[in-house]
């Protein structure tokens, strides 16, 4: 089963911007769509974007079109979401996911 490790959450300023990585421990990762997702405090998990195997193709919720990028690396199995114009709403756990397999999350917080 593969390992999703996410990182790069951390306390950032409205306007602000982040990287969020998602490491997998096999080489599967290359072979399958990779999407992440947000949950906000108190309200469901929701879908923010996705890749496919290649990168060639992205797909991104309308809460973070425009200003978020998913793209990938698959020589060393792993996938961003550059995020940037960052607002408070966008304070969430951020997790990163394929087929069936989900990381633990990393927390970003977008505060003054």
């Amino acid at each position: 089963q593969v390992q999703l490790v996410e990182s790069g959450g951390g306390l950032v300023q409205p306007g602000g911007s982040l990287r969020l990585s998602c490491a997998a421990s096999d080489s599967s990762f290359g072979t399958l769509n990779m999407s992440w997702y947000r949950q906000a405090p108190g309200q469901q998990r929701e879908w923010s974007a996705t890749t496919t195997p290649t990168g060639a193709f992205t797909n991104y919720a309308n809460s973070v079109k425009g200003r978020s990028t998913v793209s990938r690396d698959n020589a060393k199995n792993v996938a961003y979401l550059q995020m940037s114009s960052l607002k408070s709403e966008d304070t969430a756990v951020y997790y990163c996911r394929q087929t069936s397999n989900w990381g633990k999350g990393t927390k970003v917080t977008v505060a003054s």
